[in-house]
């Protein structure tokens, strides 16, 4: 049985590996905007955990670790150019905090001391970008937290003893990357159901259904056609009214 944190540790590697491709991917397309001093403090904290559990004796459970650390470095820089955050002074104190964190890992003898420090940190850097991804969930990619979660979990398996010190980090990345996941997704729902009550696209833009109902395109049930009609039939009571609006640019004449 001794062959399954090996295996366990080689896999929770790949699976951090894979779940950062995504995020790369996403931010440099501009989809995803990631918060800045979110990922300072974790990939600064990366570094920390990794270097706490090799101290603590972990092996293959420090593959996670290390992947994680370079990864995250490579976020941070990406999110200069691409993210958002991190220069409010609220932001500014829970970055100092998570500093904090970092000291209390270099001063503490005992490696759960530090190992604590860098969770107490982590989650700082973790509610940083809960607003953020709170208001805009398509900030962010749901895939990476959801394996970043996987992950953890597969860490924790790789540490292969009931061991509190080893165990700590690798649980709490599981359960915080698992509760941001959800978090991107019950607020994708959220604001998705909400959409069909919103006004339609076209809705918003009166002066382009002004100039089609001015040039007379389309039956006189129907605003617009193709890709530029959202929505199909549009009531006639709505296409009357859109007349009178034009028929008003024009002078107070009704097209007809």
């Amino acid at each position: 049985m001794t062959y399954i944190a090996p295996v366990l540790g080689v896999l929770a590697g790949l699976v951090g590996i894979a779940d950062t491709i995504p995020y790369v991917r996403d931010t440099v397309r501009g989809l995803t905007r990631p918060h800045r001093g979110t990922w300072l403090i974790w990939s600064v904290l990366a570094i920390v955990a990794c270097l706490s559990q090799r101290a603590d004796g972990a092996s293959w459970s420090l593959i996670t670790a290390g992947v994680q650390a370079i990864l995250t470095s490579v976020i941070v820089l990406l999110s200069i150019r691409h993210g958002e955050g991190g220069l409010r002074p609220t932001e500014a104190i829970m970055i100092a905090l998570a500093g904090a964190g970092v000291i209390g890992w270099i001063v503490a003898d005992e490696p759960i001391i530090a190992t604590a420090c860098v969770v107490a940190a982590d989650l700082l850097g973790a509610a940083m970008m809960v607003p953020k991804t709170y208001r805009d969930p398509g900030s962010e990619t749901l895939a990476t937290f959801a394996f970043a979660s996987l992950g953890g979990a597969l860490a924790a398996g790789a540490v292969g003893a009931l061991d509190p010190s080893l165990l700590l980090y690798p649980i709490y990345y599981c359960l915080v990357n698992g509760a941001i996941a959800v978090l991107i997704h019950h607020r994708r729902g959220v604001l998705g159901s909400l959409e069909p009550l919103s006004a339609p696209r076209s809705f918003r833009h009166p002066r382009r259904w002004v100039k089609s109902a001015v040039r007379g395109s389309g039956p006189r049930t129907r605003i617009g056609s193709g890709s530029d009609d959202p929505v199909g039939a549009v009531p006639s009571v709505a296409a009357q009214r859109v007349g009178v609006v034009a028929g008003e640019e024009q002078g107070g004449e009704l097209v007809p």
